[in-house]
């Protein structure tokens, strides 16, 4: 049967490839299978010693080449003839005809040739022509290195042609076909669903790279590669899915800072977070110190599976960056603690100015900015070897940098001196502060040319907005700028470069707010004095709680709580300000009006309006937030009538001022207002929540689309109900997928088509999305995409209208609330207890103070404080020198006159019976002991190094504490320096003076020396002799008059529990050595009245008159039975 069948179909069978090899003599085994009618002379003779290029194809098989091909595989000879077909009744195709003539053909028997095919003949000039093709065309091939696939002919291509081209057309088509094979899939169609376009594969595959693991990398890691290439030394958060993961040694610091656990995956070491918790996660991080990159996916589900990169990983890219002063927080953050400061960054450059060594003089500029709030501080100033104007700590502290706390320093990567970078090194190791200070080194320095072209090219690119401010069109700002000093030019300059990476160089567009840092309007506390008199936090745990700032801190924003700050630390010296600072706290205490009461109801509530006016400049303001900012700005424009100053009926022109300014906001207020729904705002909804839809197309068209798809959703439910037949099916949601049909699994599963997508089932029901839903779904998800990109530009355009149009306004208002809320403040302050107004002369320089209290002791102790009074200048002594028993008060009793002279010059209300003093141009202060080690300072270098900065910066108008000058050494040397020091402040300088000493003899000598400058002082004691012969002291913390002859140490000792015997014998060996001490002393004043009397024997009559003075001084001292 299998003959038959074999017989039966013979005439279809295909030809084999067997039979192209066919030898000349034939086989029976081979003829036995072949159909009859196909003649041995009839089967082709394939030559493999020929190359594809000598072959030519069957004729009934002929393919046409391309117009490409044709001219760049062309064959070596030209083709003869094609012979004509055999003819028979086989349907096998016809035989070609012989080969063309090769090496082995010639000597080849070849059936139905009688003799071998010649190979034709040509000219020189055809052989050189076709060599140099070949030539140039194996050289372009050798330069491309690539492999090529010749393509199937399309049917239409049955007719070979060959054509002569030149050299120069064979090279352009040769680049055709180049660009073909180098852009495979340049001008074909796009594949429907998952399939790609067909291209030409190359004849190797490209090795993949292999990763420390010994696998190759992914996708993924690849990107997080190229990421991590693109950005050094930035610390990157990579939105992966629903987490933020971290790789490589980023995955470590983030391990060892957020303790959380890294693991090796593939080629990185992985650590993760969940993307709920990013921002919790970063604010640690950026509390550490790190600059972190926030890395999001930028493509959304829904675009991507409609795009041409459907199946390569979502696309990302760094869309935030920040550090710890750059990362503006939430109005309503739990992380804000600190109601009074927010992070600020620093910006210092150096200028030398010659000199070498103790000669070195330097120049910095300064810049400090708080992109939370806006604010911006500039200064210039110079500095001696020592740093002092940066540099003026008990530990040390930086004057500038104790009164702005930077969070971050940017400087430049070349270094500044030695004895700078050599402070800052100190000061950032040293700061007592919950985050770590993080130095930015720039790369690129600017000449103050380049920085100024730089500057002027910032400010003048915002003049071309149509929406410009004042300041900008009316070059108000760039002659702000031309006025500032070259070194700050410079600072500002590296400032906007910074800056702008994060997108808040904005921060520093209005010059309108800028600040100096040091005027003639107010005085400078150094650090020494912020930390000695503890004005911003106490120096026992560091914490606001027992600081004068803790007193008098009473503001209800935050907003003022920043602006109150500012002025403890820097206290008025302007008279004229100070008084009417002073009058207006006056006339909120007394005054029963109702616009007072408004005031302090308006303040109470209001959220920090600084910050938000920021975050809406930065365009990082939510809209949540903006539905909080914009009815707290309505409260505060709509609370009082429009009037003149005049109108108001303040007598203090502040408050006339402030009351003023508010009124204004009204219009543009209610005009954003009604533009917007504040409902729909606070609920986030950025698509529903304008008012004027016309307004942004984009979102109404995308919101249309989604209603329509949303209308044809709804259509399908009536099909749906046709189909299943009924006719009360509604759609069903589960877990967030919408329109499901739910079909009971004891109902006819027959009515479900077959077509239908399963969602989901349980126990009794099935859940299925019919295919015209899903694609209902898929198309309105691609549309809620494009509505949610359209509504955040168009809110972006929101918020960069509000910024450009009412900015200035806005701030302004801001800025007046701040100084109502601290006013209102000092004015809850002067309402306590034993507080009293400050008088203020011009006519005597003096300070006076009637039973002055420490106003920190007084308010953290619960037994009452001991007043003291205190009388200098003014027919007074203005140099005061205090003796008295350790822990007798000595301390307490200066610090409270420093404070008190503070706290009056801030404009505040002060404890005391009665205060009357001229201005005080600063205060300054050298108290308690301490080294720097990591600075190779000493306790009496620093101590020295302190007494210094005094010396150089005291003048008349100064108040000047001493305390314990000169024990960091032996005792006369530290006698020497503390008598020669109290005599230059006082013939010297001439400034008011306290000064604390254990050194009786230097405080005796003074005194005598100076009678109507110097007076002693001593804290009272009371001293009683036991039986044994213990002494008790009983301390009574009053300043009293005259001179105390003993420090008692012993006794403090024994306060401090020592053993009793060491006591015993620490009060034999000091009785000991004090009459020591107190008989050589005696032996050398008679030894010097001696030499002194010869002297006036044989001098001239003035020497005489002043030797006969020193005698009657030691006669009187000897007589009166003193210990000197």
């Amino acid at each position: 049967m299998s003959s038959v069948r074999e017989r039966k179909f013979a005439h279809m069978k295909q030809p084999m490839i067997s039979s192209f090899f066919a030898q000349p003599s034939g086989s029976s085994s081979s003829t036995s299978k072949r159909p009859k009618s196909v003649t041995r002379s009839s089967s082709p003779i394939i030559d493999l010693t020929l190359s594809d290029e000598d072959s030519q194809p069957p004729p009934k098989r002929q393919r046409t080449r391309s117009h490409v091909q044709e001219q760049l595989f062309l064959p070596a000879s030209p083709s003869p003839e094609p012979e004509v077909p055999v003819a028979g009744p086989s349907r096998l195709p016809a035989s070609p005809s012989p080969p063309r003539a090769g090496a082995a053909e010639q000597w080849r028997y070849a059936p139905g040739s009688s003799s071998p095919v010649k190979a034709p003949v040509r000219t020189e000039q055809e052989e050189a022509a076709r060599a140099r093709k070949r030539a140039q065309l194996a050289k372009k091939l050798l330069m491309d290195n690539s492999s090529f696939v010749r393509r199937r002919s399309s049917p239409a291509e049955e007719v070979e042609v060959e054509v002569e081209d030149s050299g120069e057309e064979l090279d352009d088509k040769f680049k055709e076909l180049q660009d073909m094979f180098t852009h495979p899939g340049k001008g074909k169609g796009k594949g429907k669903g998952k399939g790609k376009a067909t291209t030409a594969k190359p004849g190797k595959k490209t090795a993949e790279e292999v990763g420390p693991s010994g696998q190759t990398y992914t996708a993924l890691e690849q990107q997080v590669r190229v990421l991590k290439s693109k950005h050094p030394g930035i610390l990157l958060m990579i939105e992966v899915g629903y987490k933020y993961r971290f790789f490589g040694e980023d995955a470590k610091a983030a391990s060892k800072e957020l303790g959380i656990v890294a693991y090796t995956d593939r080629n990185f070491v992985v650590a993760s977070v969940p993307t709920h918790r990013r921002d919790i996660h970063l604010k640690k991080l950026l509390s550490m110190g790190h600059k972190v990159g926030v890395v999001e996916q930028i493509e959304t589900a829904a675009l991507k599976k409609v795009g041409d990169n459907r199946n390569t990983p979502f696309e990302r890219k760094l869309t935030h960056l920040y550090t710890a002063t750059t990362f503006v927080d939430e109005l309503d953050s739990v992380d804000d603690t600190d109601r009074s400061s927010a992070p600020l960054l620093m910006c210092l450059v150096e200028q030398p100015r010659g000199g070498m060594g103790v000669d070195e003089k330097v120049a910095f500029g300064m810049i400090v900015i708080c992109p939370s709030t806006g604010d911006v501080v500039w200064d210039e100033f110079d500095d001696g070897h020592m740093r002092t104007e940066l540099e003026a700590g008990r530990r040390p502290f930086v004057t500038r940098m104790v009164h702005t706390k930077p969070a971050e320093l940017l400087l430049s990567k070349e270094k500044l001196s030695k004895p700078s970078e050599r402070m800052l090194t100190h000061f950032i190791g040293s700061a007592a502060t919950e985050h770590r200070i993080r130095t930015e080194r720039y790369t690129k320095t600017r000449t103050y040319t380049e920085a100024f072209d730089f500057v002027s090219e910032f400010y003048t690119r915002k003049t071309k907005s149509a929406k410009a401010s004042d300041s900008f069109t009316s070059g108000k700002l760039m002659a702000a700028v031309t006025d500032f000093p070259r070194q700050v030019v410079i600072a500002l300059a590296q400032c906007i470069d910074y800056l702008s990476a994060f997108d808040i160089a904005d921060a520093l567009l209005a010059t309108k707010f800028f600040g100096k840092f040091t005027t003639r309007a107010h005085m400078l506390l150094n650090g020494n004095t912020l930390s000695n008199l503890e004005i911003y936090r106490n120096e026992t745990d560091y914490s606001t709680k027992g600081s004068l700032m803790w007193i008098l801190d009473h503001t209800t924003t935050k907003f003022g709580a920043r602006l109150l700050r500012n002025w403890v630390g820097k206290p008025l010296v302007d008279k004229e300000v100070l008084q009417e600072r002073i009058d207006a706290v006056d006339e909120i205490t007394t005054s029963t009006g109702m616009k007072l009461i408004m005031l302090r109801d308006i303040l109470r509530g209001l959220p920090d309006l600084a910050k938000g006016l920021c975050r809406i400049q930065y365009g990082k303001c939510t809209p949540q937030e903006l539905a909080i900012l914009l009815p707290a700005f309505n409260k505060v424009a709509t609370a009082f009538p429009a009037s003149s100053p005049a109108e108001v009926g303040f007598k203090s022109s502040l408050l006339n001022s402030i009351i003023c300014a508010l009124p204004p906001l009204r219009e543009p207020v209610q005009e954003l207002i009604a533009s917007i729904s504040i409902k729909y705002a606070a609920e986030g909804k950025k698509a529903q929540m304008w008012n004027d839809p016309e307004k942004y197309p984009d979102v109404s068209d995308a919101d249309m689309g989604i209603q329509a798809v949303e209308l044809e959703l709804a259509e399908q439910l009536t099909i749906v109900r046709k189909i299943l037949r009924k006719p009360a099916l509604q759609w069903a949601s589960v877990s967030g997928d919408e329109y499901l049909v739910e079909w009971g699994r004891n109902e006819d599963q027959t009515r479900i088509p077959h077509n239908w997508i399963n969602h989901s089932s349980t126990k009794k029901v099935r859940r299925y999305w019919t295919p015209t839903v899903k694609a209902k779904l898929a198309e309105r998800a691609q549309f809620q995409e494009l509505l949610d990109k359209a509504a955040h530009a168009a809110f972006l355009s929101f918020l960069n209208d509000i910024a450009q149009e009412h900015y200035a306004l806005l701030r302004d208002a801001v800025n007046k609330l701040a100084i109502a809320d601290c006013l209102l403040s000092l004015a809850l302050v002067a309402v306590s207890g034993g507080y009293v107004k400050p008088e203020f002369t011009d006519t005597a320089d003096t300070l006076e103070i009637v039973d002055g209290r420490h106003p920190m002791v007084e308010a953290l102790r619960s037994d009452p404080f001991v007043p003291n009074t205190m009388r200098m200048g003014g027919g007074q002594s203005r140099g005061k020198i205090i003796t008295g028993p350790n822990m007798g008060g000595k301390s307490s009793s200066v610090r409270m006159v420093a404070l008190i002279a503070i706290m009056a010059q801030i404009g505040s209300y002060v404890p005391a019976k009665s205060v009357k003093l001229s201005m005080l141009d600063g205060v300054l202060t050298r108290m308690g002991a301490s080294d720097e080690l990591a600075r190779g300072r000493s306790t009496f270098m620093v101590e020295m190094s302190e007494t210094s900065d005094i010396l150089l910066h005291a003048s008349e108008k100064s108040l000047v504490i001493l305390d314990e000058l000169g024990r960091g050494t032996s005792t006369f040397d530290g006698m020497a320096i503390a008598q020669a020091v109290l005599q230059h402040l006082v013939q010297v300088k001439n400034c008011k003076t306290l000064f604390i000493t254990h050194y009786p003899l230097v405080a005796t000598e003074l005194a005598h020396r100076f009678p109507d400058d110097v007076e002693n002082l001593h804290m009272g004691f009371s001293e009683d002799t036991r039986i044994n012969g213990v002494r008790e002291i009983t301390f009574l913390y009053r300043l009293t008059a005259g001179l105390a002859t003993e420090s008692f140490g012993v006794e403090c000792a024994r306060l401090a529990g020592l053993p009793e015997d060491l006591l015993t014998n620490a009060s034999a060996q000091a009785e000991k050595m004090r009459i020591s001490v107190e008989q050589r002393h005696r032996r050398n004043k008679a030894r010097k009245a001696a030499l002194s009397l010869q002297r006036c024997l044989s001098g001239s009559t003035e020497f005489c008159e002043t030797t006969m003075g020193d005698l009657m001084a030691l006669a009187a001292s000897f007589a009166s039975g003193s210990n000197e």
